[in-house]
């Protein structure tokens, strides 16, 4: 007999990282005040291998098939909602994760989805335990790494490939559990304009939208050359203006919208392509930004949101250009898994419709939440100087470093 699964309206409430329903906190995907905060775990999978989208797919339409689906609200983002959390490479681990309680808002409308009893909401007070976090390097040290950075020019200069991303982890040791409820906060109030994300103790804010789907429209948000701020106004406006002119930027950036773009020709009627990006201003750091938008076809094979995930990923923003080039050299020289780190995360309706982004600026939280890996990465071309390359890794590490210091 199937399970009722109901979504209402819903009045007043918290702000949705601050809403407890009893239920342990699961998912989260948040930017500007809008989006999901998730309880529980009703039903979860893993999926890995050469077919991990397909079967991803094959999974949620088997559990949508085993709900009654009651949903008063209607519209993209209600009723059931897979969340999502994809390896970078095919051969670790994804997880799929549907929960128990779903607290959806978006404009001035909020919505409540659950599954089983009826939850009741109130406001967490949740006295997170204090928590020493002592970080040391992963798998490479700042040096190896810079090492690393050279090779990877050399490789370049020698015409093996035009870009590739070398990502690098930290570890953290902590003292204490740590509360992945206080760094969710953290970075939504230190970066309320990126999608801050959770999926089975991978949580991040991230800038870069690898796709949204809603109804037919497609868009991707394209991020590549960074620079990171002094926090002098005047002086990050200048910054801002070097940055939109750097050769070595706009090239990397050049690669990063290209593969994007070569990746959802297939499937659209008709893209937009901006000639020039702009510059996105974050916290810490501007980053050169382009959003491409296209209109899917109408074809004979319907195109859903996991079809558009497999093309896209992983796209030269986050593995390099040509792709299968890139992957070899990042296996040789990174010296780690990536996990889910710069793999697709964010969530998905019973429509196909959904929003899904790269997990960057992010950590995992192990299983006993005594320690966690945090990683970045950085685009290497031919004009990449080690040093500068190491500088923008630990700028693109600060969020997480900083809220992990609020731990304490």
């Amino acid at each position: 007999m199937p399970e009722v699964i109901t979504t209402e309206l819903l009045g007043e409430h918290p702000a949705l990282h601050k809403i407890n329903t009893g239920e342990n906190l699961s998912t989260s995907w948040i930017r500007s005040g809008e989006g999901f905060i998730g309880f529980g775990e009703w039903r979860s999978t893993s999926v890995s291998g050469p077919n991990r989208f397909a079967d991803a797919r094959k999974w949620w339409r088997e559990q949508l098939s085993s709900l009654r689906i009651e949903n008063e609200v209607h519209g993209t983002g209600t009723g059931p909602i897979l969340f999502a959390s994809f390896s970078f490479d095919q051969d670790d681990v994804s997880r799929l994760v549907i929960p128990k309680v779903l607290i959806g808002k978006r404009g001035s409308k909020s919505w409540i989805t659950w599954i089983g009893n009826q939850p009741q909401i109130s406001e967490s007070n949740e006295g997170a335990k204090k928590a020493q976090v002592k970080i040391s390097s992963g798998a490479l040290s700042d040096e190896q790494w810079k090492e690393r950075v050279a090779r990877a020019v050399e490789h370049i200069k020698n015409g093996d490939l035009e870009k590739v991303v070398l990502a690098r982890d930290l570890i953290g040791h902590a003292s204490d559990e740590i509360s992945i409820r206080k760094i969710l906060e953290t970075l939504i109030n230190n970066y309320p304009t990126t999608w801050t994300f959770l999926v089975s103790n991978l949580l991040g804010a991230t800038p870069e939208l690898l796709v949204r789907l809603s109804k037919s429209l497609v868009t991707s948000r394209v991020l590549a050359g960074t620079i990171k701020k002094t926090g002098d106004e005047a002086r990050d406006l200048a910054l801002a203006a070097s940055l939109a002119k750097s050769s070595k930027d706009l090239e990397e950036h050049e690669y990063a919208v290209r593969s994007v773009a070569d990746a959802l020709s297939p499937f659209c009627s008709s893209t937009n392509v901006p000639e020039v990006p702009f510059v996105l201003h974050l916290a810490n750091v501007m980053h050169l930004a382009t959003d491409v938008t296209g209109v899917i076809n109408d074809s004979a094979t319907p195109v859903d949101i996991f079809t558009v995930i497999e093309s896209l990923h992983p796209s030269a923003a986050v593995c390099g250009t040509p792709t299968n080039k890139a992957k070899s050299l990042i296996n040789v020289l990174e010296g780690m898994s990536r996990g889910r780190y710069a793999g697709p995360v964010g969530w998905i309706d019973a429509r196909g419709d959904g929003e899904i982004g790269i997990a960057l600026r992010s950590g995992e939280v192990s299983a006993d939440k005594k320690s966690i890996r945090i990683f970045a990465g950085c685009g290497i071309v031919a004009g990449s100087i080690p040093s500068e390359e190491l500088a923008e890794s630990q700028a693109k590490l600060s969020p997480m470093r900083t809220a992990l210091e609020a731990l304490a």
